[in-house]
């Protein structure tokens, strides 16, 4: 089975992941798309999470159920799930130790890897940036922004055993961040 891993710490999920998952599912031959939880992002040390973990998993199944209802005949037997296999490996969750566990669990599958647009220009400062390049197909996702954020670490495309831009794929203008920071001045207000 050719399954995609799309990880996040999913602070908080919404319908820019739900949506990006959903199109990559029905545009592209991957049989399962894995939404990946994350108990933390090592890029992002310090980063305030809007929910524990368990919360960020249940919403993250909440949302992806009701999704997968609404879209079975689009999915046509594809299925899009969440996983919480990184809250069982060592952490911080560094990609290549998941991806290594995975193959390890899970040998009869093939792997890919769907990304951002906005984390291929980091992508260097990745632990093991070259072993998951060379190793499994990446998937990018166009970002809104993205452009405009020349971060200076992306690998040249030669780097990747396959890399894959869904170009043709909607762009969402929403980001956990964005809804993180609306919160928290919309908290503040109401304090006041």
């Amino acid at each position: 089975m050719n399954i995609g891993i799309y990880g996040g710490t999913f602070n908080p999920i919404h319908f820019g992941h739900v949506g990006m998952a959903l199109w990559t599912l029905t545009h592209t031959p991957l049989d399962e798309l894995w939404l990946m939880v994350t108990p933390g992002n090592p890029l992002k040390d310090g980063q305030t999470l809007a929910q524990n973990e368990q919360e960020r998993l249940a919403a993250a199944r909440q949302a992806i159920t009701q999704a997968t209802e609404e879209h079975r005949e689009e999915l046509k037997g594809k299925r899009l799930l969440v996983s919480d296999f990184e809250f069982n490996l060592p952490r911080p969750s560094y990609t290549a130790q998941t991806l290594r566990a995975l193959q390890k669990a899970y040998p009869q599958h093939q792997w890919q890897l769907l990304i951002g647009e906005d984390n291929l220009l980091c992508f260097k400062r990745w632990r093991e940036w070259q072993w998951i390049a060379k190793n499994f197909p990446v998937l990018v996702y166009p970002r809104e922004g993205a452009e405009d954020r020349n971060i200076g670490c992306m690998p040249a495309a030669d780097d990747f055993k396959q890399l894959t831009f869904l170009a043709d794929a909607p762009r969402f203008d929403i980001s956990s961040t964005r809804l993180r920071e609306e919160k928290q001045r919309k908290d503040s207000f109401s304090l006041a």
